[in-house]
């Protein structure tokens, strides 16, 4: 058998606090779901389950091409949310959505 060659390349920053889900990374921002180009039927659900990914305290940031009411209630029959409007159209509505709680 021949030997093979491994080039050991430096590994990159670790975060101090690890990531929940043990990937190693770490979001600073918060993130931001463009629902725009996600069809309508499924889109309700995209941001249910996105936002069931947020850990209390922390936010995630819709774009959609309305002022999303309907999905605000529903998700405030889920959870607790805070909603803040970011960009108040008109192309574009920006809203962070934090979970409470």
């Amino acid at each position: 058998m021949s030997a093979e060659h491994v080039e050991i390349l430096p590994t990159a920053p670790q975060p101090t606090e690890a990531h929940s889900c043990g990937c190693g990374g770490h979001d600073e921002a918060d993130p931001v779901l463009d629902v725009r180009p996600i069809p309508h039927a499924i889109r309700h659900a995209t941001v249910f389950g996105a936002f069931a990914a947020i850990p209390a305290g922390q936010s995630l940031v819709i774009v959609a091409p309305h002022l999303p009411l309907p999905l605000i209630a529903q998700l405030r029959e889920r959870a607790e949310v805070d909603v803040e409007v970011l960009v108040d159209g008109p192309d574009a509505w920006h809203v962070r959505l934090t979970r409470v709680g």
